[in-house]
């Protein structure tokens, strides 16, 4: 047998050298593919080693430096919501530019966000484009941690800075209430032989001695803001300038009784989306507040029935006038608002802080 084995490996040595090739070329197969293996083990642990350092680092800087991670990260978030909220803002003013759609269209929190997003816009776009050019984060981030309120929207803020500084900024607006109220009272002479002077003289002195007037005796008056002396075309310019601080309105020379004619148009418009959506009833806890924070009502403290309340006195008045005496639904917060507890409250916390 092993005669016969022997001669045929030399009978046959052709048949042998290809056996011993096709073993070691799969020999060599498989030790590639246990190296080519091994290989990839090793880079999978390295890149999860270096994927675990990076979280331990992470973890390591949010420790020794909370704030500043906590700020980056609100920049951030704060960044996307203002994007996709300018993209939505544009989208609007495309849509009523080609006439597509009108504001009796467009949703509450559309038109909350139209009536917005300019302001917002005018203060973030310069930080947004200083803190894209190099080593400028240094100079903006400190900034932004240290004045939140003057250079960031309420796409950055926390939910207490919104409520601290939505009351401080209606704090600013309020104290404008009792120079409007002021000039109320002076044009109220060139009324004598009106034959709503005295129904206006009523309210007025309501409004002095601290009760608040009926929405319907404020409506029966309504007349008086279609011409002289309470249309806005009549009214005098620091009239007006109290007014545009009011409304949260810059307050810019030009066509600044326009700016007011188109704020009253808008908060109308928000008053019918109101009611178009259910009604004030059916707005959740936040937007009460935010319909508040717009109309001149500080909302701190209040129980939802009294801003519900509130609200449908407001939208009362701003259903019962058109285009002409839009002018009152303007100095609704002050014919609605100027007695109430609330802005009161409001007016003398900041005030005494002021002082001490």
């Amino acid at each position: 047998m092993f005669i016969l084995q022997t001669s045929s490996k030399f009978l046959y040595p052709q048949l042998f050298t290809r056996r011993n090739r096709s073993i070691k070329k799969q020999y060599a197969t498989i030790r590639y593919l246990h190296d080519k293996n091994n290989e990839k083990k090793i880079k999978f642990y390295v890149v999860n080693r270096y994927i675990l350092y990076l979280k331990d680092y992470e973890k390591h800087i949010e420790r020794r430096f909370p704030n500043a991670v906590g700020l980056y990260r609100s920049f951030m978030d704060g960044t996307k919501k203002f994007i996709q909220d300018v993209k939505l803002y544009y989208s609007i003013v495309r849509s009523l530019n080609k006439k597509v759609k009108s504001l009796p269209d467009l949703t509450r929190k559309e038109l909350e966000l139209f009536d917005q997003m300019p302001r917002d816009m005018l203060k973030l776009t310069p930080i947004l484009f200083f803190s894209a050019l190099p080593f400028t984060n240094y100079v903006i981030f400190p900034l932004i941690y240290f004045f939140p309120k003057q250079m960031l929207s309420q796409h950055f803020w926390t939910l207490q800075q919104r409520v601290d500084f939505n009351r401080s900024f209606l704090h600013e607006r309020l104290m404008h209430n009792k120079p409007i109220f002021r000039h109320l009272q002076e044009q109220l002479v060139r009324l004598k032989g009106h034959e709503l002077y005295k129904p206006w003289e009523e309210v007025l002195g309501k409004i002095g001695s601290g009760v608040q007037p009926d929405v319907e005796e404020i409506i029966d008056c309504k007349d008086l803001f279609v011409n002289d002396p309470y249309n806005l075309n009549y009214l005098r310019g620091s009239h007006i300038k109290h007014l545009l601080h009011l409304h949260n309105l810059n307050t810019f020379f030009w066509f600044r009784r326009k700016r007011l004619f188109e704020k009253a148009l808008l908060l109308k418009e928000m008053d019918s989306a109101i009611m178009r959506e259910g009604g004030i009833h059916n707005l959740p806890v936040e937007a009460l507040r935010t319909s508040c924070y717009i109309r001149g009502l500080n909302p701190t403290n209040m129980k939802n029935e009294d801003m519900i309340n509130w609200l449908n006195k407001w939208i009362k008045v701003s259903r019962a006038i058109d285009q002409d005496s839009v002018s009152l639904l303007l100095h609704c917060p002050i014919l609605l608002g100027y007695n109430e507890p609330s802005n009161w409250t409001l007016i003398y916390a900041y005030s005494r802080k002021q002082i001490l």
